[in-house]
Parts: C-alpha cells; sequence; structure tokens
C-alpha cells in the first residue's frame, strides 16, 4: 500500500469536510427561509436520539477497526487487517438490524411519553432505517481511516451530503402544505437517502481495493475469538463515551425547550428557538470544525502507528502539531463569527440568535481543541479519558444549563454559557492528560501569542473596513478576505507559519521554492 502522511489524509477530509460544510450552509440557509425553525426544531429533537442509537448499534466498533487495521498494516500483517474487518462488519451488520427493527416499534411510546412535542412520529419512524445504513457504512469508513486512506470516506461524504440536500429540501418543499411536522419528515427522509448513496459509493470502492489486499495477504489470521476481544478492548471505552455525548444531547434536546417554556415562552416558540440555535447557531459554530473533524480522523491511526513503533518523538510532534493547526485556523473562524455575528444570522433569518452566537464564539476554540485532542487520546489508547473528561465537564454544564434557561432574562444566553463552560472543562483536561503522557511541551507562544496577535490585526482591519464596506454578501466576503490575509501576513512575521509548513500540504507544496 503507498505510504500516507498524516497530513495528507487530514487534507483529504478537510477538503471533502469544506465542500460538505458548504453544502450544509447552502441547506439551512433554505430551510431557516423557505421552511421555517420550527420545522427544523421537529428535526433537531429527534437527531439526538438517532445519534444515541446509532452509537448502541457501531458500539465504537469503526474507531476500533481504524485504530486495529492501523497497526496490523504497519507491521505488514495484512490478512489480520482483512480478518479484523471482516468479523467488525458482520457484527455491525446485525447491531444495525436488531436496533433499527427494534427502535421502529418503541418511536410510538418515545414521542408520547418523552418528548415535548408528539409531532415528532413520523420522522422518528423514517430514521430508523438510517441507523442500519449508517453502521455499515461506518464498517468500511473505520478500515479506510486505519489504512490512513481517507479519499474513499471523502467521496462517500460528498455524495451523501448532494443527495440528503437535493432530496431533503425537496421532500420538505413539497410535504410542507401537509403541516411543519411533515415538512420535518422530509427533512429525515432526505437524510436516509443520503446515507444510502453514501453506502453504496464506499462499498464500490472497498471492492477496487480488495483484490489488492488479497495478493498482499499470505500469513493466518486471527482468530475471531482474539480479534473479538481486542475490538472489544477498544470499542467498550469509547461506546460509553458516545452514549454519553449523545445522551447529553438528548437530555439537551428536552430540558432546552423546557427551561425555555419556563422561562415564559410557549411550547410553539420554544421549538422555534431551539431549532434556530442548532439549525443557526450551531450550524455557524461548527463550521470552522471541518478542520478539527479531519484533524481527529487521521489523527487516530497516525497516532497510533507512531505508538504502536515505541515513536514517542513522533507521538508528541504530531499532536502537538495537530493542536497548533487547530489554533491557527480556529481563532480567525471565530473572530469573524463574533464580530459578524448580526449579519450571519440574518442570513439565516434569525437575528435574534446573535447574541447567542457571540457567546458561543467565546469558548468555540475550546471546542474545536477538545475534538483534536479527543483524536490525540484515542491514538494513544486512552480511549477511557475522553469519556472521564466529558463526564466531569456535563456534571459542570448540566445544573448552569438548567438554571440559566429557565431565567426569563437569560433564556438562550444561559445555555450558550453553559456549553461555553463545558468546551473549556473538557479541551484543558485534555491537553493535561495529552501532556502527561506523552512528554508534549504547551508552547505557550506557538500555540497561543502567535494566532492571537493575529487574530488581534484581523479585529483592527474589521474596525477600520466597518464604516466603508458596504452591507451586502459580495463585500463581507471581500472583508473576510482582508482580515484572513492580514491574519496570514502577520503569522508568517511572527513565525506562527513557515514555508516549511506550507510545503507540507498535498499539491500546493511541491510548487512552492525550497
Amino acid at each position: 500500500m503507498p505510504k500516507r502522511t498524516f497530513v495528507y489524509g487530514a487534507t483529504i477530509l478537510l477538503a471533502a469536510n469544506l465542500v460538505n460544510r458548504v453544502l450544509g450552509f447552502v441547506f439551512q440557509y433554505l430551510i431557516m427561509n423557505n421552511i421555517g425553525g420550527e420545522a427544523y426544531g421537529l428535526f433537531n429533537m429527534v437527531f439526538p436520539v438517532y445519534m444515541l442509537a446509532l452509537v448502541l448499534t457501531t458500539a465504537g466498533i469503526p474507531l476500533a477497526i481504524a485504530k486495529m487495521v492501523s497497526e496490523e498494516v504497519s507491521l505488514g500483517r495484512t490478512a489480520q487487517a482483512q480478518a479484523t474487518f471482516r468479523l467488525a462488519f458482520w457484527i455491525l451488520f446485525v447491531s444495525g438490524v436488531v436496533v433499527s427493527t427494534s427502535l421502529y416499534f418503541v418511536t410510538p411510546f418515545l414521542a408520547h411519553r418523552i418528548f415535548p412535542d408528539p409531532r415528532v412520529l413520523t420522522i422518528f419512524k423514517i430514521c430508523t432505517p438510517a441507523i442500519f445504513i449508517v453502521s455499515i457504512s461506518s464498517a468500511f469508513r473505520g478500515y479506510f481511516q486505519g489504512l490512513q486512506n481517507m479519499v474513499p470516506t471523502a467521496i462517500s461524504q460528498i455524495c451523501e451530503q448532494l443527495v440528503r440536500v437535493v432530496v431533503g429540501y425537496t421532500a420538505a418543499i413539497r410535504l410542507l402544505s401537509a403541516g411543519v411536522e411533515w415538512a420535518a419528515a422530509g427533512l429525515a427522509l432526505g437524510m436516509v437517502a443520503g446515507e444510502l448513496v453514501g453506502l453504496l459509493v464506499i462499498a464500490l470502492q472497498y471492492q477496487f481495493v480488495l483484490p489488492k489486499f488479497k495478493s498482499e495477504s499470505h500469513e493466518a489470521g486471527y482468530s475471531s475469538r482474539l480479534i473479538l476481544g481486542k475490538l472489544w478492548h477498544l470499542a467498550a471505552p469509547v461506546t460509553a463515551g458516545r452514549l454519553l455525548a449523545s445522551g447529553l444531547l438528548a437530555l439537551d434536546a428536552l430540558l432546552i425547550p423546557k427551561c425555555l417554556q419556563l422561562a415564559g415562552y410557549g411550547a410553539r416558540e420554544a421549538t422555534t428557538l431551539f431549532g434556530q440555535l442548532g439549525g443557526t447557531a450551531f450550524t455557524l459554530l461548527f463550521f470552522p470544525s471541518v478542520v478539527t473533524f479531519a484533524l481527529a480522523t487521521a489523527l487516530v491511526p497516525a497516532i497510533s502507528e507512531a505508538a504502536s513503533r515505541r515513536q514517542l518523538q513522533v507521538v508528541r510532534a504530531r499532536s502537538a502539531e495537530a493542536i497548533r493547526l487547530t489554533i491557527l485556523i480556529g481563532i480567525p473562524c471565530l473572530i469573524i463569527l463574533f464580530y459578524f455575528a448580526l449579519p450571519l444570522t440574518g442570513f439565516f433569518k434569525s437575528p435574534d440568535i446573535a447574541p447567542i452566537l457571540r457567546v458561543l464564539a467565546l469558548g468555540g476554540i475550546f471546542l474545536y481543541i477538545q475534538q483534536t485532542t479527543t483524536g490525540i487520546l484515542q491514538g494513544l489508547g486512552k480511549v477511557h479519558l475522553p469519556v472521564l473528561h466529558s463526564i466531569i465537564a456535563a456534571i459542570i454544564r448540566i445544573p448552569i444549563l438548567v438554571y440559566l434557561t429557565s431565567l426569563p432574562h437569560w433564556g438562550l444566553r444561559g445555555t450558550a454559557l453553559a456549553y461555553t463552560v463545558g468546551f473549556i472543562v473538557m479541551a484543558v483536561l485534555n491537553i493535561i492528560s495529552i501532556s502527561r503522557y506523552t512528554g508534549m511541551p504547551l508552547d505557550l507562544q506557538r500555540f497561543f501569542l502567535q494566532p492571537v496577535s493575529g487574530g488581534i490585526g484581523m479585529l483592527l482591519i474589521f474596525h477600520l473596513l466597518d464604516p466603508i464596506i458596504g452591507s451586502r454578501v459580495a463585500w463581507y466576503l471581500i472583508e473576510f478576505s482582508v482580515g484572513f490575509a492580514l491574519y496570514m501576513i502577520i503569522l508568517f512575521f511572527n513565525g506562527g507559519v513557515t514555508l516549511a509548513d506550507l510545503k507540507r500540504l498535498p499539491w500546493l507544496g511541491k510548487y512552492l521554492p525550497l
């Protein structure tokens, strides 16, 4: 197999995630402007429970596949890598059938007894087939991730998002006349169609890779019992962590609308606000996480490979590089979100959410660091630590969320502040653990001073250009570009970004001078 670097894999995923986020932005704009926040709020109530069911189905196995395949291939044991994938595939197939079927029959109880709005029933039923589909595609994605070949995953994700946007929006518009809940069901239908296409695309690419691996495999594979033991050892803590995260999302979907009602909002108004929080504020906040998601996904096999060879210096270097890249890219994005919160939320027809976005932006850098550092810890095999840290963060966050969101003069601002506190707690705990287990130094200058100085320059240029630049989208894009260009210039001067950094990028690097 050709050797692929950590930066190469991360860049491939970054490009795919960027395309997906742009498509997602278009999708959110169409939903919020033409369908409304109430329909998205209904869909968002279902989504956390759907994710919880998906975690039960996959049980952390895709990440375990990536780690085990990476280790076996790095040691030349391709037959063991294939045996691991085959067994994991059938486990996910069976669990997908069981969980999706069971959920379909318990949805009436969940819709009428647990959720504050019983209109979610139809949406629930449409979502259940996607659980089986995603469980199968996650096996293929874990396999390719272990090979550090991110191209099949990238292609699959782009095809999935394209179909989701086209089918979801078309179905929602056509069903809107039947009621808001049917429009939300249309969004769910788009998700199912997208997942199905994504599965077909990545399965087809696996068929091209399989003959090559068969020709390379000569040694006998592991016994199923041994593979199951290793899968369980790696997957169990990840499953616990993802169950916790999905459970917390589901809890938030229940708590936030109820707390908003305690703050004085009506039931439909609370559902709409909850939809705007997810459809506008979090959509904007999570846009820069295209970088952190790509880094975290590429880091698991890259860190695992270096750790299996006992290359501690490589582990430290890759960890520090990933955190530095996260901060370098996250800071300018968050400055834009904070400074232009009103026009950005106005673009989604939700200008009242602008103060909420500003509060979230203050803690956004810790969200991105949290995502990247979780990938590092998983690559190190310390998969239990992100679980522990998320529990600690949740214990601190949830009481703040319930108390502040229920106050009339806080409302969603209290929700945003609670999330910000949670981001900070988990990011700090993750970094402390990485430093402890790898000896990675906390370079204050490269992690903080250099990017912050560039961010200050961005704020100054925005302040100067604001009275001059118009309020059209094209002018905002020009202002963003000028601010980011100044940010990069400052980083070149203070050493935050070097020519050596750029030369490591795929495609672009080979054209740069030595």
